[in-house]
């Protein structure tokens, strides 16, 4: 497992992140290698989130390349290029619902 990943899932679990999951994209993705998807209490939380997942990967060496969702957004990405991070609310978490999108993927336990 990748030391970035380790910190992404421990981050988010420190954070009251709720509901982790890991999908395994190494074989259907040449941009990244994990998708970890997920939710966040309120906009307010998930913003939050997004912020430590910044902090925490520059913190430790590696780099961001992008970041999409505003303040008000119900789905914000954090693409760190091996790890991709999803954080939704709940109510965005069900209407796009990753999981059963990519449910051919392994889940990284």
């Amino acid at each position: 497992m990748s030391e970035l990943l380790d910190l992404v899932r421990k981050t988010l679990d420190d954070k009251q992140a709720e509901n982790i999951t890991v999908l395994d994209m190494r074989e259907v993705n040449p941009f990244t290698d994990y998708f970890v998807i997920c939710t966040a209490k309120n906009l307010r939380h998930a913003n939050a989130l997004a912020d430590f997942i910044e902090e925490e990967a520059l913190k430790n060496g590696f780099d961001i390349r992008s970041r999409e969702g505003e303040k008000e957004s119900t789905w914000i990405l954090v693409d760190l290029f091996e790890v991709v991070v999803h954080i939704f609310t709940q109510e965005a978490r069900n209407t796009y619902r990753l999981e059963a999108l990519w449910a051919d993927r392994p889940v990284v336990e």
